[in-house]
């Protein structure tokens, strides 16, 4: 593969409706693990015009009033204006919520009080997991991804903390396209942004105000050329957005919530998800591998597969590719990550600290490159050193 190309990577917004699922789901999922943190949560959800609907498995000892949840989740997001169809006052929500089925709980669970070990606990489901860092960007992710995310998050923070853009409404989306030369960013070949707007806006005033604001404020200065192109609002209007216009279903931006697509993907969507459900939490833990090597400058770029059967502890497999960039041979940086991380999913979550309510801060803007999150800490870096050695 040439070290010469341009790569292409979208980001979408709060209230994206695909994004508006995520969050209810989330949102969900923190009210479950609040009073009870080994609640079992598997929420999905739908939304179109002014319905929700939530369906899948939940066990937990937490009393919820999933109706609050929801339209509180809604608020966060901001449809709350009177022209809303999709609105958190007024939406009508159907609740198909059921308890987790007892054939998969008795594979998953570990009981103390049944005498078992809980470090046994067997994985929530079979899959594969991928994780991915590179030395990029300062937060060791994919260029692209990172802007897309930067301008979407920009205008997110305008449209709620000032008056500046009256205009802006919830739902809205964003593509940065950077050419790499040998191998690193070198230029931002073009930028797309749609941002839906109250319908008293122009098209011109709406350019203007995201190139100026958001764009040249949140994009590398340096990469940045006379020769970029900006695209904003091709189709022209974007007045009807959110569920009005659209329906929503959780999961459906899973490369959006991971790498941009630079990156391969298990398959298996985060949010609405406990702990136990590894298709997230072995994802995070793969993540939080592949930024320690990078960060421990064992590889400029890393990639890290691990594979489960569902009821069964360990690993199928775990398996790593530096591409050529590792300072150590891709096998001598599989021992040391054996050596150095736990990947049975009851050590993941001791690992990574995920019974508490801290999902909601997961949903938008990519599940990476967020200080507060445990997985994104630099914190093993001096063991894999010590480990490859």
């Amino acid at each position: 593969m040439s070290n010469n190309y341009i790569f292409s990577s979208e980001s979408v917004g709060e209230g994206h409706p695909d994004k508006v699922s995520d969050y209810i789901s989330d949102s969900v999922l923190d009210a479950c693990l609040t009073d009870d943190p080994n609640s079992r949560v598997a929420c999905e959800t739908l939304v179109k015009s002014n319905c929700v609907t939530i369906a899948g498995e939940i066990t937990t000892k937490s009393d919820l009033n999933y109706e609050k949840i929801v339209r509180a989740a809604i608020t966060d997001i901001g449809y709350t204006n009177d022209d809303d169809v999709f609105h958190a006052d007024t939406v009508f929500i159907t609740n198909q919520l059921t308890k987790q089925s007892a054939d998969i709980s008795q594979g998953v669970d570990a009981n103390e009080a049944d005498g078992k070990d809980t470090s046994e606990q067997g994985a929530g489901d079979q899959g594969i997991m991928f994780g991915y860092a590179c030395d990029d960007t300062p937060e060791l992710m994919p260029a692209p991804i990172m802007f897309a995310h930067r301008l979407n998050r920009s205008i997110s923070t305008i449209r709620k903390g000032t008056t500046q853009a009256s205009w802006l409404r919830p739902d809205c989306k964003s593509q940065v396209a950077v050419e790499f030369v040998d191998g690193k960013p070198s230029r931002i070949v073009n930028v797309v942004i749609s941002t839906q707007h109250t319908p008293d806006v122009s098209k011109d005033e709406i350019e203007k105000f995201c190139i100026d604001n958001v764009i040249l404020k949140e994009l590398p200065e340096n990469l940045i050329t006379e020769d970029t192109k900006y695209l904003i609002n091709p189709t022209g209007k974007f007045v009807v957005g959110g569920p009005q216009g659209d329906s929503g279903l959780t999961g459906r931006k899973i490369i959006v919530d991971t790498y941009g697509g630079w990156a391969r993907h298990g398959g298996g969507a985060f949010s609405g998800k406990d702990a136990s459900k590894v298709d997230r939490s072995a994802a995070y833990m793969c993540r939080w591998v592949a930024k320690n090597i990078v960060a421990a400058e064992l590889a400029s770029k890393v990639e890290l597969q691990i594979a489960y059967a569902i009821g069964y502890p360990e690993p199928t497999s775990i398996h790593v590719d530096t591409f050529g960039t590792g300072n150590f041979s891709d096998d001598a940086i599989s021992a040391a990550v054996k050596n150095v991380f736990n990947f049975k999913p009851a050590e993941i979550v001791t690992q990574l600290d995920l019974l508490k309510p801290i999902y909601r801060g997961t949903t938008n803007y990519g599940h990476f490159a967020k200080d507060h999150l445990t997985w994104e800490q630099t914190n093993k870096v001096e063991e894999l050193k010590q480990a490859v050695n």
